[in-house]
């Protein structure tokens, strides 16, 4: 099956429907599949729910996709970098599940791995925890957290290969390899194309067979989330 694409655009070419729930990788502003998301909103696909640990900023990342109305809810364990997300969370457009961030990675995990459904200590006893089923074990009280699965996954790698292999970079590991598992489709984006071979066997951090597109982003701007500069006094 012949993976590669040309551009984000025709990667992600017939996967897109309104409704659907994406799962985006990465961290802050680190290892975010910038090129599928500018894509995503470029389809214009509508009431989309976000699976990620956070929304970008204003003007970058998943915020690109609040800047113009299409997601409909959140599912994150992040959200305060963004005041076009605070705006529209508090006005009543957009939905929001909050999550701790490692019950957020362990539900996608989980979704990858067909479990759907897990017990945690995490967030009993508070707010996180209602609705939601509780149960003892030794002693100790749990709250049931569902698996996550998405319609569509996006991810950022380092290098990939054509045959979708893919290897990260230090934090861009964050999210994006347990994404990759969790999606029924997996589109990927890499800073390095290469042949099938190029890449060493041990090094590769999600298989090939969990990623169904794959293509070479372009124009990276590795911008920093929040800069904090110590003052020359």
């Amino acid at each position: 099956m012949q993976k590669v694409f040309a551009d984000a655009r025709s990667a992600l070419e017939g996967l897109t429907f309104d409704g659907m729930t994406v799962m985006s990788g990465g961290f802050g502003l680190c290892g975010i599949p910038e090129c599928l998301i500018a894509a995503l909103r470029d389809s214009g696909v509508r009431e989309i729910t976000v699976i990620s640990n956070n929304c970008g900023v204003d003007d970058f990342g998943l915020g690109l996709l609040l800047q113009t109305r299409q997601i409909k809810k959140m599912i994150s364990s992040y959200v305060g970098e963004n005041a076009e997300f605070e705006r529209q969370f508090l006005s009543g457009e957009l939905e929001l599940e909050f999550n701790p961030q490692g019950t957020l990675a362990e539900r996608i995990r989980a979704g990858g791995a067909g479990i759907p459904a897990f017990y945690t200590k995490t967030g009993y006893g508070t707010l996180v925890a209602e609705g939601k089923e509780t149960r003892d074990f030794d002693g100790a009280h749990y709250v049931m957290e569902t698996g996550l699965v998405s319609d569509l996954s996006i991810v950022k790698a380092w290098r990939g290969d054509e045959e979708g292999n893919l290897v990260y970079r230090k934090t861009a590991r964050n999210f994006n390899p347990m994404m990759a598992t969790a999606g029924k489709v997996t589109v990927a984006e890499v800073e390095e194309l290469v042949k099938v071979g190029d890449l060493d066997p041990n090094q590769v951090q999600t298989p090939g067979i969990f990623v169904d597109r794959i293509v070479q982003g372009q124009a990276y701007e590795k911008r920093i989330e929040r800069l904090t500069e110590r003052s020359k006094a």
